[in-house]
């Protein structure tokens, strides 16, 4: 069960913060390409890329709100290349925290290794839309 759930900027901030409600868990945004004078807390920050549109992207949150005890579950709506799933297990690693997966609405990864390896679980395969 996690105590934390990550939402990447914008849909996953959606269904991240949903099923943290519903598990009665905190819930971190994962932001894209954050401006550091957003606020005066540390952040964590790593570089991923390539997306599905052939872009490096900036991601973080804010150090604080993932302490080393926490268990941290990505939601996401869509993964197709599982850049965004990695970095989030990045992010959090960095953090000291435990990773311990990722899931999304559809799951449209072209590499099964990836769903081992993150893990990651989805409620549709692209192939069934």
């Amino acid at each position: 069960m996690p105590t934390v759930v990550v939402g990447p900027v914008s849909r996953g901030s959606l269904v991240g913060a949903v099923t943290a409600v519903a598990l009665g868990v905190g819930f971190v945004e994962m932001r894209k390409n954050a401006a550091p004078a957003m606020d005066s807390d540390r952040w964590v920050r790593r570089t991923a890329g390539p997306d599905y549109r052939d872009r490096q992207l900036e991601f973080g949150f804010r150090r604080a709100l993932v302490r080393p005890a926490d268990r941290v579950l990505m939601v996401d709506d869509w993964a197709e290349t599982g850049m965004t799933a990695r970095v989030a297990r990045e992010l959090v690693v960095d953090c000291g925290a435990r990773w311990i997966g990722a899931a999304c609405i559809v799951d449209g990864l072209s590499d099964p290794r990836l769903r081992h390896d993150l893990p990651l679980k989805g409620l549709l395969d692209v192939r069934q839309l």
